[in-house]
This record gives C-alpha cells, sequence and structure tokens, in this order.
C-alpha cells in the first residue's frame, strides 16, 4: 500500500514529517518506510512547455522539428523523435543544463543538422514511470515555463506500507488517516469525511430510471449498490492531478472513469466497478454461478466456473467475476455514455479462493479478500458520483440498492484486571477510553472495565485480547517495561526408547554423510519417473517451471542435488535428508497424506583416497552396511523397483514393522536420462520405525567357555547367504548364539549352477562346558534344516 503524504495530509492536519509519520506507524505495528515521490534533479530546469507547430525533420524520417512555447519570448526549437508528438500537446520539457535521473546531461546540439534547444521527455526519462511510450502529456491548462515539479506537486514523500493479513482496514487513505489520529499523529481536518455528491438518491433508495438489482446470495453478499450516469464522456482524458496521485499510489493510468474507481478504492478502501449499461440487459443480479458457465474477463481470458464463484449476471448471463474482475461483455469504452456504476460488498470467503483458483490477483481481490467495511458502499458509491459528474459530466439517473444496511457488531467485554495482568502496567481508565474511542470503537463502561463494540471496519477485532492489544500498540509497546518473573517451566517427558530427529540425525552425520535441505516442490517429469504408481499433488503456482508437483519419493529431491555436485566434479559423496513426502488419499473428498521419510544417496569410492587403501566404487552392500549399522534387525530382500536397478535393489524390512522402505543402485535408464552416476546408490525408509529403539541392557556373563564350528555348504546360486543364515538361528539347537558367513566362493570344482558358502557357528551353554559330541551333533542339526530348506551340501 503506497500513500502519498499529501493525499493524506488532506484528511488531517500534522507537522510530522514523513519519517516521523513512517515511525509512528511503525511502532503501532504497521510498517512503513518513506520513499521520494519523484527524483531530486527533477526539480530543476525541467518545466511546463506547449508545442506550437511540428513538422518532419528534412534529414530523418522519425524525427519532428517542434517549436515549443516554454514562457519566453520566442519558441525553442526542439527536435522530437516520439510518435505522440502534436500540434497542442502540452508536455515537460528538458532545458539545456538540466540532468535527467537516467544520468543524461540535456544541451543545445544540432540533432541532423538541425538546431536544437533542449528535449521534449517521457515519464520514464523523468523517473516518474518504469516505462512509456512517449513524451509525457499534460493538462491543455497546464501553464508554460512552470516548473514541472511545482505544476504535479512533486516535492512530496510517499508513504509505503508493509501491512499484515489481518489490516484490511488500513488499505485507504481514510483507514490510515483514523490510525494517524489515534496515535496521535494529527488531527482530523474539518470535513474530512467523503462529502455527498450532489447525486438524486445519495442514501441509495431506487429512484428514476434505475436499473434494477437483486442479490441471490445474500451469505456472501449482503449489500449491493448500483447507480446509472447518463450524457457522461468517457473519452475524456484524465487530468494530472488525478494520474499522478495514481502513480504514487503504485497505480496505471487507464481512462478516466476506470481512474476515478480507483482513485475512490485508494481513498475509501472500497472497490468499485464501472459497467457500460447500454450493454447491460435486465435486472443486474448476484449469485453464484451454474456448473460449466464461462465469462470472459477484461485481461482477455476466458474461465469456466464451476465451483459456485459469486459472478454478477444480467438477463443474458455472467458479466463480472464478483469483486476480482469484470467481464468484456459490458465493459466501459471511450465511446461509452451512460455508466452502470458498481459498489458492493462482497465477503472474504466469495472473493479468496476465486481469485486462488483462477490465478487473478487484483487490487480488488486483496481488499475483498481481507474484509470491506460495509459502512464504505454508499460512501464510495458518493465518492465515484462526485467525481464522474465533475470531471466527465452527465446526470444521475437512478440509483438501486439490494440488500440491508451492516448489523452492529456484537460487544466485547474488555475487563481492567485483564488487561493490567496481560501488559503488566496500570493504565488510566480515562486513557484507555480515549484510545479505543479514536480508534472508532463504541465504549461503555461498566463495573469490571467496558463494553466495548468494534466498528464496521474492523474485521480483526472479535476478543478480549485484540482489545488489549489495540491499548498496548497505542500506548506504545516501548512503554511497556520489562519486568523479571518467576516462570513455572517444566521439562516434557521423552521416551528414551525413541530416538529424536537429531539423534538420527547425527547418527548419519557420524558415518559421513551430509545432511542437505531441499524444496518439497519437485519437477513433475522426475517424481512420475521415479515413483509412476503415486497419486501426485500438482502446484497450482508454482514458484519456477521446475517445481509444478510435490513430491511423492525424496529422491525427487536429492536426484537434482546428487547432478549438481557431479557436475562440480564431487566424484565421492553420501548425502541423506530427514524430511515430507506428500501423495493424494483418493476419495470422495481426496486428503493430502505426509509421511516423514528418511532418504539418502551414495557414490563414488568406497574408501577416502588413502596410499595404503586400494580403490574401489560403493555397491550394494557397502549401503546395505551402513544402513544395518545404523539400524539394528534391518534386513533386505531382493525385490523390484521401477527406479532402481532389476538385479541391484532390495526392500529393507524391520520385524516389528514389516517394510518400511526401499534401497538400491539407480536404474541405468533414469541416471542416463538424468545425467547422473550409473554407480549411484539411495536408499528411502520411513522415518517413524527407526526412531523407535531397544534399550540396551547388560546381558548375563557366562561362566563356560564358546565353542566355533565352521561350515563349508555347497548350495544352488539362487540361494541368498542371508537364508542360511535366517534358518540355522531359526532351527539350531538352543545353544546355537551365533551364525555369520565368512566365506563365498564361485568358480572350479563346483556343481554347474551352485556356489560355496562357508558358515561360522558358534554354540555355548550358561550352566556347562559342552563337549566335542555335543557340538557335533548340534552342528549336523543345523546341516540337516539347510539341506532341507535350501538343499545344502558340506563341501566334499
Amino acid at each position: 500500500m503506497k500513500v502519498s503524504k499529501r493525499w493524506l495530509l488532506e484528511f488531517i492536519d500534522s507537522a510530522q514529517s514523513a519519517e516521523a509519520l513512517a515511525e509512528g506507524f511503525t511502532l503501532a505495528g504497521l510498517e512503513c518506510e518513506v520513499e521520494a515521490a519523484a527524483p531530486d534533479r527533477l526539480l530543476e530546469q525541467v518545466v511546463v512547455g506547449r508545442i506550437v507547430a511540428a513538422a518532419p525533420h528534412p534529414d530523418a524520417d522519425r524525427l519532428q522539428v517542434c517549436e515549443v512555447d516554454v514562457g519566453e519570448e520566442r519558441p525553442r526549437t526542439i527536435v522530437c523523435g516520439a510518435a505522440n508528438a502534436r500540434p497542442g500537446l502540452g508536455t515537460a520539457v528538458a532545458l539545456p543544463g538540466a540532468r535527467l535521473p537516467n544520468g543524461l546531461h540535456v544541451q543545445a546540439q544540432a540533432v541532423r543538422g538541425v538546431e536544437s534547444s533542449g528535449m521534449l521527455s517521457s515519464a520514464q526519462e523523468l523517473g516518474l514511470a518504469e516505462t512509456s511510450s512517449g513524451i509525457l502529456e499534460l493538462d491543455a491548462e497546464a501553464p508554460v515555463g512552470t516548473p514541472l515539479a511545482e505544476w504535479l506537486d512533486l516535492d512530496d514523500d510517499i508513504l509505503v506500507f508493509e501491512l499484515t493479513p489481518d489490516r484490511g482496514d488500513a488499505l485507504s487513505v481514510i483507514g490510515l488517516a483514523r490510525e494517524a489520529v489515534a496515535l496521535g499523529l494529527g488531527q482530523w481536518r474539518d470535513g474530512a469525511e467523503v462529502p455527498s455528491a450532489n447525486a438524486a438518491h445519495p442514501d441509495g433508495d431506487a429512484g428514476g430510471s434505475a436499473r434494477p438489482v437483486a442479490i441471490d446470495a445474500p451469505e456472501l453478499c449482503p449489500r449491493y449498490m448500483g447507480r446509472c450516469i447518463e450524457g457522461a464522456h468517457a473519452r475524456e482524458p484524465s487530468p494530472d492531478w488525478l494520474r499522478e496521485r495514481l502513480r504514487r499510489s503504485g497505480v496505471r493510468s487507464v481512462s478516466l472513469v476506470v481512474d476515478i474507481t480507483n482513485l475512490v478504492m485508494l481513498e475509501t478502501g472500497q472497490p468499485l466497478h464501472a459497467f457500460d449499461d447500454s450493454r447491460l440487459q435486465g435486472t443486474v443480479r448476484v449469485r453464484q454461478a451454474q456448473p460449466g458457465e464461462s465469462i470472459r474477463l477484461l485481461n482477455d481470458q476466458s474461465y469456466t466456473l464451476v465451483h459456485g464463484e459469486l459472478v454478477i449476471v444480467d438477463d443474458t448471463g455472467p458479466v463480472a467475476l464478483a469483486g476480482v474482475m469484470g467481464g468484456q461483455h459490458a465493459e466501459m469504452r471511450l465511446d461509452s455514455q451512460t455508466i452502470f456504476l458498481e459498489s458492493a460488498c462482497f465477503l472474504p470467503p466469495a472473493v479468496a479462493g476465486t481469485g486462488r483458483r483462477h490465478k487473478l490477483h487484483s487490487d480488488a481481490v486483496h481488499r475483498f479478500e481481507r474484509g470491506v467495511d460495509p459502512a464504505a458502499v454508499p460512501r464510495a458509491l458518493e465518492r465515484a458520483t462526485q467525481l464522474i459528474l465533475a470531471m466527465a459530466g452527465g446526470v444521475v439517473k437512478g440509483t438501486s440498492n439490494a440488500g440491508s444496511r451492516p448489523v452492529a457488531r456484537a460487544a466485547i467485554v474488555l475487563r481492567r484486571s485483564r488487561l493490567t495482568a496481560l501488559l503488566g502496567i496500570a493504565i488510566d481508565d480515562t486513557r484507555i477510553t480515549r484510545i479505543l474511542s479514536d480508534l472508532g470503537f463504541v465504549v461503555d463502561a461498566v463495573d469490571a472495565g467496558w463494553s466495548v463494540q468494534a466498528p464496521s471496519w474492523r474485521f480483526d477485532i472479535s476478543r478480549e485480547v485484540d482489545l488489549i492489544e489495540e491499548v498496548a500498540r497505542v500506548v506504545g509497546f516501548d512503554a511497556i517495561g520489562a519486568e523479571g518473573y518467576a516462570a513455572h517451566v517444566a521439562m516434557q517427558p521423552v521416551a528414551e526408547a525413541r530416538l529424536s530427529d537429531q539423534g538420527l540425525r547425527g547418527q548419519l552425520v557420524a558415518r559421513g554423510f551430509q545432511e542437505v535441505v531441499s524444496y518439497s516442490f519437485v519437477e513433475q517429469a522426475l517424481d512420475a519417473a521415479l515413483n509412476p504408481d503415486a497419486a501426485r499433488i500438482p502446484v497450482d503456482n508454482p514458484i519456477a517451471a521446475p517445481f509444478n508437483c510435490m513430491r511423492s519419493t525424496l529422491w525427487s529431491s536429492l536426484l537434482p542435488i546428487v547432478r549438481y555436485n557431479v557436475d562440480r566434479q564431487c566424484r565421492r559423496y553420501r548425502l541423506f535428508e530427514l524430511a515430507r513426502r506428500y501423495s493424494a488419499e483418493p476419495g470422495v473428498h481426496p486428503t493430502v497424506r505426509e509421511e516423514v521419510m528418511l532418504a539418502g544417496a551414495m557414490w563414488g569410492s568406497a574408501y577416502a583416497e588413502h596410499w595404503a587403501q586400494p580403490d574401489r566404487m560403493v555397491d550394494f552392500f557397502d549401503l546395505k552396511g551402513e544402513l544395518q549399522s545404523l539400524i539394528p534387525g534391518l534386513e533386505v530382500s531382493a525385490d523390484a523397483h521401477p527406479a532402481l536397478h532389476p538385479g541391484r535393489s532390495g526392500q529393507v524390512t524391520l520385524a516389528a514393522h514389516g517394510a518400511i522402505g526401499w534401497m538400491g543402485q539407480i536404474h541405468p535408464s533414469l541416471a542416463e536420462q538424468w545425467d547422473v552416476p550409473q554407480s549411484l546408490l539411495v536408499f528411502e525408509l520411513a522415518a517413524e520405525p527407526l526412531q523407535q529403539r531397544r534399550l540396551p541392557h547388560a546381558p548375563h556373563v557366562p561362566e563356560y567357555p564358546a565353542s566355533r564350528r565352521d561350515l563349508s555348504l555347497e548350495v544352488p546360486e539362487d540361494v541368498p547367504a542371508q537364508a542360511l543364515v535366517d534358518t540355522a538361528l531359526r532351527r539350531g539347537p538352543e545353544m546355537l548364539r551365533n551364525c555369520f558367513v565368512f566365506d563365498v566362493y564361485q568358480g572350479a570344482g563346483l556343481k554347474n549352477g551352485c556356489k560355496a558358502i562357508a558358515l561360522g557357528l558358534i554354540f555355548q551353554d550358561f550352566s556347562r562346558t559342552l563337549t566335542d559330541e555335543l557340538i557335533d551333533e548340534a552342528a549336523q542339526s543345523v546341516v540337516g534344516a539347510l539341506h532341507d530348506e535350501w538343499g545344502a551340501r558340506i563341501r566334499g
């Protein structure tokens, strides 16, 4: 929100500088900065001129030789290349010696053989606009020779506000004037409130030849007013003061009637819309759209309405998207002579969803979705009527009104004891009453404090604590001293059997992994390639083209990071991320499912470069070992995943939780398509099971020694070594304490399709020393079990 200080001072008397005003607003919660209305250099040697004559340049097709009156005895000859330079045009003339904001030093010089003593300047060259299509056009009555800064009142400051969403009441000059008065930054000027226009029906009752209006959705639009103005000259240009006031507010000038509606919106906070009344038919209605209805808006785009959006319709169909944008069907044009002026109160739910759904944002949407004062509806209509009659002419033919005037807000009890307890200071009752009254509240004293009724423009006030905040910010947070107090803080218990997020991260970092933090938005094509069966959630308004989808797997975020680092010659790397992934839950009302996952990637050498360590690339078993070191009891079963190498992937399981994720080498086709290393290893596991850990306990120290027996077994090639270990531990005798693989052999001396696996068996009993006979018998029972389940036999 930008407001000219001069405009603000039309409503209040204040001797405060712009910087003091900005500081006062900021300390009260309305963040404000100050910027100049025009560059300093523009205040000198740039004057109002008028082109007396214009002729083609004798030696250049696109140049004109203009005779320009700047208030001197004789017109100046100035060469100009602007297409809009024409006799009778008032414009800005930079005299020789002027230095423009863009750094240009204007001098008298010959242009293609014709002496030019000055420069006809555009708004862009003068620093008054970012772009412009020709030289600046001024009012016909602009006095020649007058400094431009004086004519446009450029010796001004602009207050730039960064308002929080709850302060929609401050999105107007009048709203900010109210704040300034309440904060002691100024006093109301006499008659500062908008005066009634010289209109036929200032109260908004139907009369004359008014077009009838009706509201079919009163829960979304409590009030709608329309006014017909006939004989207005919409072709008239907007005067300099109006265009300049809009410029300082950051609004582009369009045409006279549209500029007037924008001016009134900025002044009162009430958005307006002007229709060409001759293009409307029958009754103007406010209703919800019927499924499948469509409308072509002023941005030349067509929209299909399927969610019951609030629309303005006539007897032929939709003519505007209520509170968002008008339609082309009844658009005001330069040849329009009859205006239907709309002023309405559309409630936030009626506008906010529509604007977001169709990706439409306007100054009207910005205000309606925050809440607009219902009482401003007739006042804004009167103000706009007043300006149209004054600048475009015409007569009011009638006014229509549908809906009711705003209902008084329910009173809120403000307790004196509660206010003192929250702020920690005692404030005089008279001061509290004055503060709330200055802010527009209706205040009545009661036994415990005050009964307070919020004004119609304060949508953010609904609770006692809101009133206390109002008092605190006007008194000044700096006036509330800090006091020590005894805080009763109880530490929340932490389950010892649960590993915290930070603890999980710490374990990975200790094993040489580095944490990354990435966006939840990813490229949809990449996410679909990595997780083709997921129900993805598209991003409605992505921050950038590649971020058009919510990730259904963390691999979609990790692969671009891998590629980025490989491109920068990171040849050995281990990374992880603990974050959420998202998917859509199907159903009548689809919901979003969020899961916290732990994902990571490894590539490059298995070990850091060292003269005594042979170099090799990381493989599937390196990653498996890392995960098993991190998560005791983790198992990996060979299984296929569409994003992983068909022979080097596995599903990760935990006995108490079942399948919790996947690990393996990236699929070769994906590695080639997305430009990542072929040897890239990745994993993605549900975080919750990983954070449930077994508490350590001290085992009984055995009194009797352990014994070891080694078995060299010949088994089919497709039998996993882990399967042999699991069978031995499951079917072996109670005295078998451990079983592990210490050698695997494939080659000469074995049958075709077979491999040799050597198992180490550890036997121990807590009550006696085991004899060789007992150990041999136990070892044979293990061999028998392995033979029954896997066809294993002792190598000869």
